[in-house]
């Protein structure tokens, strides 16, 4: 299934350290994510707070946090919904399918290498599926630019 995973990969020129902390600090988290979270990340609760993204302040993210394995391994799964515009959306996400996010991190001679997964979009409807995965991947994209130039501007 050609729509099931998104990877993207990134070298970040910071510590494994940097990186992690900017990966599981829910402040930091929220500042390159450009979310307002409620509170820390903690393994089997839900993480909840608002997109801060223009135009998307109306989103409600909900995450619960599957796995933090200290400068290794930070993951979550998510709702998928079929609408973010404002007219259309619901913050109800009880029967929304949802995908794994995960953030695993390598040492390398020059920093960190960050590999970002996210599966399990056989799980959303096929008549939204490739929509979905389209706006992720592409949201992905923006994000592994975003905690590079975080990391980069607050070693």
């Amino acid at each position: 299934m050609p729509e099931s995973r998104i990877e993207k990969r990134i070298e970040l020129k910071a510590p494994v350290s940097r990186v992690w902390r900017a990966l599981t600090d829910y402040r930091e988290f929220g500042e390159w994510f450009l979310v307002a979270l409620d509170g820390p990340f903690v393994p089997g609760q839900v993480s909840r707070g608002h997109i801060t993204y223009p135009g998307y302040e109306h989103i409600v993210w909900e995450a619960l946090i599957e796995k933090m394995e200290p400068e290794r391994l930070f993951s979550f799964t998510w709702a998928q919904v079929r609408y973010h515009d404002k007219a259309r959306y619901s913050p109800d996400y009880s029967e929304a399918p949802r995908t794994l996010v995960e953030f695993r991190l390598e040492k390398t001679v020059t920093g960190t290498l960050l590999l970002l997964t996210e599966s399990g979009f056989e799980n959303v409807p096929a008549e939204w599926r490739g929509d979905a995965f389209r706006g992720n991947d592409g949201g992905w994209t923006e994000q592994m630019k975003n905690i590079d130039n975080y990391v980069t501007q607050h070693p």
